[in-house]
């Protein structure tokens, strides 16, 4: 038994060896500020769309979807191209993270919290994969034509207890909202980066982060009215949320500072990029 102990503990300890010699190569960090780059661009696109559709010129831009507004224009292909790279470089390098543990958290000894680390990083992983493909479907001309929260909440509903499955997926969806916003506020941000942990930065971090749980926290709303009143319809993601929120009562006012917010977490994401802790 102290043997086979022994053995995991050195397993172990050679994995987070290997983690932190791949964390320390150069192409690893290019991938990292890749995908960050197109993550802030990605983010900066759903600013603009809010900003349109809050003061009249958007149309129906964000019930189409950020990427399928970015398709239809002049260099659409090219730019879906670029943010499914990014999006894809995002997967690998989260994949890796839950694959070796995060390096500052790999480091210590704590091996619960290292799980939940490894984990997060696993569920960042799928969305990232998830907006990756979406992406490269519409390069390639294989988009559907929207409804697709819809679409997978009306299969939730046709499973057997249906309704408790769409209720949970709208606890986790909160509980993601909830993380981002104690992120946010308690500045956890900082840790990720190596440097340029200026009040500005800070500042910009917290108003992203922040941003970014309101809107889930829509988003969750949506799932959670669908499960309440059994309506797949009622469901929607993360530009359904924001449309939701444009048309309350002063809509405008509170979408233009999701928007704002939204643009600050873009221009977070790109100092970010800059000074990424590998």
């Amino acid at each position: 038994m102290v043997d086979a102990g022994a053995g995991a503990s050195g397993a172990g300890a050679e994995v987070r060896q290997q983690g932190q010699r791949l964390r320390g190569t150069r192409g690893y960090r290019a991938l990292v500020r890749t995908g960050l780059v197109c993550w802030a661009a990605v983010h900066l696109l759903i600013a603009w769309l809010a900003l349109r559709v809050a003061w009249g010129g958007g149309g129906d831009a964000l019930q189409q979807g950020a990427l399928k507004t970015l398709a239809r224009t002049g260099a659409g292909p090219v730019l879906l191209a670029v943010v499914a790279v990014g999006m894809f470089a995002l997967t690998v390098w989260q994949a890796a993270e839950a694959a070796f543990g995060q390096g500052r958290v790999a480091e210590q000894h704590d091996e619960r919290r290292r799980t939940l680390k490894r984990l997060s990083s696993a569920g960042r992983a799928l969305v990232y994969l998830a907006l990756g493909v979406s992406a490269l479907r519409l390069v390639l001309g294989a988009g559907s034509s929207g409804g697709q929260e819809e679409g997978v909440t009306s299969r939730l509903m046709e499973a057997p207890l249906g309704r408790v499955l769409v209720a949970l997926v709208a606890a986790a969806v909160l509980a993601v909202a909830v993380s981002q916003v104690v992120r946010g506020v308690r500045q956890k941000f900082t840790e990720d980066l190596s440097g340029d942990r200026t009040l500005a930065v800070r500042v910009l971090g917290t108003v992203g982060y922040v941003a970014k749980g309101v809107a889930l926290a829509v988003v969750a709303g949506l799932f959670g009215w669908a499960a309440l009143s059994y309506d797949a319809d009622k469901a929607g993601g993360l530009d359904e949320a924001l449309h939701t929120v444009g048309s309350q009562p002063a809509g405008a006012v509170l979408l233009t500072a999701l928007a704002l917010g939204f643009a600050a977490f873009g221009v977070f994401c790109l100092v970010w990029a800059r000074n990424p802790k590998t």
